[in-house]
């Protein structure tokens, strides 16, 4: 680079303009005298400006370089003279700006103003009523195209003579929040059937029939899009040669849980998103614990969570740490303040927050430790290590950005002192890194092509690549993705754990909870997991699902995977009076009726039975097809109909028995209305099987928004009908066969082991319900 070119580096530099933009700037002559030019009209060649300014000029230098326009050349200096005043904020304004200036030979400041948006303010509760006004003049529409009319919505409001000037991240939000209070959560309405047209066939020959296409979360959307292995751009191209070297190519991700809590369903998708795209493009998926606060860590976790993601079909290509990385994250740390691009800071938390501008979003000032010699702030970094400073008496920062808009650029903390014992590292530390400082540096250490986490992330992705690009190091591409809400459940680490230490629900895995452990005891197969993930999709927006959405996703996983038994929950006995005592009919049920693949089972006709107390009325009305002393009724299966003959009841006037016959004579018997389920009583096959328990859930709370209740409010909210326990239920001795067999159906690749997870027995109960089988006999409904 000759002397003009350094000085002009140097220059532009001085704008604030990153050191990329700067040469890809230079790489351009048109656009580097303009954009010199343009420094120089707005004063600040030799002073410089902030990071925005030199942005807004950048971008009227481009400008004038298109429009090829005399009058935008004329104008320049009053654009530039707007930006550096603070008048013109935005891109929308500055391009508005030279539109203006391209058809005027003159510059009317009103004019100006108006065509520019200078000075228009649109606060919170202005985006909020312009936008419910735009969907109430438009309701009709809305609600016949549901969520299809979305993206209408927005490109409208982009044009909206105000909202055009707010900021269009809070202007989505707004739209999204109001679109989901109209509609409510998407539903199959909103799933949107390409119909593709095609000439008409000749003649009467049918066309043939199209096999429907399976959706795929990684061919499709946000997935789909994803850069290829190695196409993440490095600032120092170096760096890409040595990561490519080491991954030979391949993609590489990592899932990396806090282990301070159970994982929820929310979790299953990031689970399924990470470790199912590396293993689509045939790659490696590290399970990486985010291990840098001892405090809240405790080693049932470590062990849960890898028990969860063994569950649900993934094996980790390794199990890491982030504190098997301590030593280098030190090294590291150090090299940054060498640097000057660290420091440490004495300051406490409300001064910290007070220097970024408080609770009123003042002015922004650096800490009075920022400038600090860096031979004193390495000294002070080694006594935080040493263990000389108390827990927040000392923190190394990060010297980032103070004038970018970004709050994950006001020099954020890197190291912390923590007087707690690691679980792996013990007392060898007495400082921790943080999440900011740990998680992208452990990322380039391990390769990572894709680091995909959740868009409440979106704002890190910048303090993400200046620190990796900071530290010379390989920069991992992060790219986010809508997380996964489940409307209805709680999810709060924090109130459930208030439940479980009020003694309100009985742990982490308590059925009526949506933790992974809660659904996996109460007998959700991990296959309708993944089935609900796949079906609610990868996009960068938020989803928030219905629990009935995910029930019925798991619903229609069972109906077609599990086999049906006859469960009796208020056994009634029948002795049949017309049979003797030995008699014996063997019936042969199948498992599913529509599915003879799996099987069936034998059960028996004896003289003893029972039916569900719900399946008799003494009372024979028009509506009541079951049985009834003057109604026979068919039992499934069972060749012939029985009828009541007596009713034995106890000294309460409760029914206790009921004495029938056989109508095995086909001209004496009536035709039934119907057929119900039973249970024989015989010895020689081990039926009846009598359950110590039957546990009934419905919903935990007797609201539909628990995650807004406060933690005060938790108990007052709690359904007392949220368990039902039956104690005297009754079951086919066929659930002997499902537990030989279990998991149903049977698979070699199967995770599942009846001896380890008792869950895994599942049956659909008829005309009852769908439910677990545990080894202590305890019947446990999924719905």
């Amino acid at each position: 680079m000759d002397s003009s070119m350094e000085a002009l580096n140097e220059k532009f530099l001085r704008t604030g303009l990153n050191e990329t933009r700067v040469t890809d700037t230079l790489k351009n002559k048109n656009l580097t005298a303009s954009l010199d030019r343009v420094i120089n009209l707005a004063g600040v060649g030799e002073t410089g400006c902030d990071k925005s300014v030199g942005n807004l000029l950048l971008l009227l230098a481009n400008e004038a370089v298109k429009q090829k326009s005399e009058n935008v050349l004329k104008h320049e200096k009053y654009v530039a003279d707007r930006i550096v005043k603070g008048d013109l904020k935005t891109n929308l304004q500055v391009s508005s700006a030279v539109a203006y200036c391209k058809t005027a030979d003159t510059i009317d400041d009103a004019a100006f103003d108006r065509a520019a948006g200078v000075g228009v303010v649109c606060t919170d509760e202005e985006i909020e009523k312009l936008v419910q006004e735009y969907l109430n003049e438009h309701k009709a529409t809305i609600e016949e195209q549901r969520y299809r009319s979305l993206n209408a919505t927005a490109s409208a409001l982009r044009t909206h003579p105000v909202l055009k000037w707010a900021a269009q991240l809070k202007v989505k939000q707004t739209i999204d929040r109001l679109y989901l209070a109209l509609l409510g959560p998407k539903d199959e309405r909103d799933v949107v059937t390409k119909k593709k047209g095609g000439a008409p066939k000749k003649g009467n020959a049918k066309p043939a029939q199209k096999v429907p296409k399976t959706y795929n979360m990684f061919e499709e959307g946000f997935l789909a899009k994803l850069h290829k292995a190695g196409g993440n751009t490095q600032m120092y191209p170096e760096r890409m040669k040595e990561h490519l070297a080491a991954t030979g190519g391949r993609v590489v991700t990592r899932f990396p849980p806090e282990p301070n809590g159970y994982l929820h369903i929310g979790h299953s998708k990031a689970i399924a998103v990470n470790f199912g795209f590396a293993k689509y493009h045939n790659g490696i998926c590290y399970l990486r614990f985010d291990d840098t606060n001892p405090e809240a860590e405790e080693q049932v976790y470590f062990e849960s969570i890898k028990d969860l993601i063994a569950w649900l079909g993934f094996k980790p290509y390794k199990i890491t740490y982030s504190s098997d990385y301590f030593d280098q994250l030190y090294e590291l740390a150090e090299k940054l303040i060498l640097m000057d691009k660290g420091y440490v800071c004495h300051c406490t938390d409300a001064e910290i927050k007070k220097a970024r501008g408080g609770d009123e979003r003042g002015p922004r000032y650096a800490c009075v430790h920022r400038n600090r010699p860096v031979e004193e702030s390495l000294q002070e970094f080694r006594n935080m290590r040493d263990g000389k400073y108390k827990p927040k008496e000392a923190i190394l920062r990060m010297k980032q950005d103070l004038e970018d808009g970004n709050p994950q650029m006001w020099d954020l903390c890197a190291y912390r002192v923590l007087n707690a014992s690691h679980p792996r590292t013990g007392d060898k530390w007495k400082i921790y890194p943080t999440y900011d400082f740990t998680h992208c540096l452990v990322d380039s250490f391990e390769n990572i092509s894709h680091s995909l986490c959740t868009t409440e992330f979106i704002l890190s992705r910048v303090s993400y690549e200046w620190l990796c690009n900071t530290l010379q190091v390989y920069c991992p591409a992060q790219r986010e993705y809508g997380r996964l809400n489940l409307e209805g459940a709680l999810m709060s680490k924090r109130k459930i754990m208030k439940l479980v230490k009020g003694g309100l629900v009985r742990g982490w895995d308590d059925p009526r909870l949506y933790t992974l452990v809660a659904l996996r005891r109460r007998g959700v197969p991990p296959g309708a997991i993944l089935d609900f993930v796949s079906e609610v999709g990868v996009t960068t927006a938020v989803s928030n699902i219905e629990v009935a959405r995910f029930e019925n996703v798991v619903r229609k996983f069972l109906e077609n995977s599990v086999p049906r038994l006859m469960l009796l929950l208020d056994p009634l006995k029948i002795t049949i009076e017309n049979v003797d005592e030995s008699f014996r009919e063997e019936i042969e049920i199948p498992f599913n009726p529509k599915d003879a693949a799996m099987g069936s089972r034998k059960q028996y006709f004896t003289k003893h039975l029972y039916i569900d107390r719900s399946d008799f009325s003494e009372v024979t009305t028009p509506d009541f097809y079951r049985l009834t002393p003057d109604q026979p009724v068919g039992l499934f299966r069972v060749p012939h109909p029985i009828s009541v003959k007596k009713v034995v009841k106890d000294e309460s006037g409760n029914v206790v028995e009921l004495v029938a016959t056989y109508e095995n004579d086909a001209a004496a018997r009536k035709k039934p209305k119907t057929f119900i389920q039973w249970v024989c009583e015989d010895k020689q096959s081990n039926s009846p099987v009598r359950l110590s328990e039957a546990r009934l859930f419905n919903n935990l709370f007797k609201c539909d928004n628990p995650a807004g209740l406060k933690e005060h409010e938790l108990q007052d909210a709690i359904n007392p009908e949220s368990e039902i326990v039956l104690k005297n239920a009754l079951v086919e001795s066929g659930i002997h066969d499902l537990i030989k067999t279990a998991p149903w159906p049977h698979s070699a690749t199967s995770n599942e082991n009846p001896t380890t997870n008792p869950e895994c027995v599942r049956f659909q109960g008829m005309r009852v319900g769908i439910f677990a089988w545990t080894r202590i006999r305890l019947l446990t409904s999924l719905f």
